[in-house]
């Protein structure tokens, strides 16, 4: 099924809360994300936060389609913006087409316009750092967390602010259609993945991008593409346009990992998703892993993950 989202947008909405992720899902589509983009807003055209305006946006529709996401972008001034009737109507109309199986996220300010529509009650949540207090006035059911990137609860996501709408776009392309696509993305953007201490670990199809190096994204393209391929050192050189040596001494520089260590986590990655997503044997998903045996995933799931494969298993 694809997948359709709609940002949602309210006069003076400051334009990197929404151009940020609205192009990273962009480009995940150009890439062949099944996507739909829907832009709305209450009226059009839309005044920003840069004093231009935006048209050619859609209205707020009446009805949302099954499993959609919603996500509304903030505002430079919002205790200004959001006593205008636009935001309120945006705040009926959040709360009146809210669906079981309508996924919505907030950036920066927006996450008190979804306190306002009640969409936060009994959820964590966060937004940015100048605004935690009055999220906690306006949801005083929810739990309000601070110095956080983004949060996810349920069907709720909420993000600290500006570009860490950028950070939550990658990652609802990498829940939606896969990490190698985020990877993608990512790279596409120059983007540099950030996370606070007590976020989830990043993933690893993501950690180690971080870099400009082509060669060395050359490399890991093609781990990303054969996960499961016993890649040697000089078939990877071949692929990246340099020696093996070069190789093994750019990947250290500059992913700040081994390339057999950032082989085995991707592996260890796709292991994740076959234990939680299915009840094949530890065998068969070591084999479509990539790792030799049963035995060799334990021994390398032990030396970067906590429990065993099988406790992973039982908790989903």
């Amino acid at each position: 099924m694809s997948l359709s989202v709609f940002f949602v947008l309210t006069p003076g909405v400051l334009l990197l809360d929404y151009a940020g992720p609205a192009e990273a899902l962009r480009m995940a589509a150009e890439m062949g994300a099944d996507m739909r983009l829907v832009t709305c807003a209450p009226v059009s055209p839309l005044p920003t936060s840069m004093g231009v305006s935006l048209d050619g946006l859609s209205p707020l529709p009446e009805a949302l389609p099954r499993e959609s996401l919603v996500i509304v972008a903030g505002n430079a001034r919002e205790s200004e913006d959001y006593a205008r009737p636009e935001a309120q109507a945006v705040i009926d109309w959040l709360a009146r087409v809210a669906r079981p199986d309508t996924r919505f996220a907030s950036v920066c300010s927006a996450a008190l316009l979804l306190a306002r529509a009640g969409l936060l009650s009994g959820r964590q949540c966060t937004t940015h750092h100048n605004l935690i207090e009055t999220l906690k006035a306006l949801a005083p059911d929810a739990t309000v967390l601070d110095d956080r990137i983004f949060v996810e609860d349920g069907p709720l996501l909420t993000s600290a602010g500006i570009t860490t709408g950028i950070d939550l776009a990658l990652y609802l392309i990498e829940g939606h259609f896969g990490p190698e696509l985020a990877a993608m993305v990512a790279r596409r953007q120059v983007v540099f993945m950030r996370r606070s201490g007590r976020d989830p670990q990043l993933s690893p199809w993501l950690a180690y991008r971080n870099h400009l190096h082509p060669a060395v994204h050359r490399a890991q393209d093609a781990i990303a593409r054969e996960p499961a391929r016993r890649w040697t050192l000089a078939a990877l050189a071949a692929q990246a346009y340099v020696s093996a040596r070069h190789l093994r001494r750019l990947f250290a520089d500059h992913a700040g990992v081994g390339v057999l260590e950032y082989q085995q986590r991707l592996r260890l990655s796709y292991a994740r998703h076959l234990l939680s997503d299915s009840e094949m044997p530890l065998e068969r998903v070591a084999e479509l892993s990539g790792f030799g045996s049963a035995r060799d995933l334990r021994r390398v799931w032990s030396r970067f993950e906590d429990g065993s494969p099988g406790d992973l298993r039982r908790h989903h």
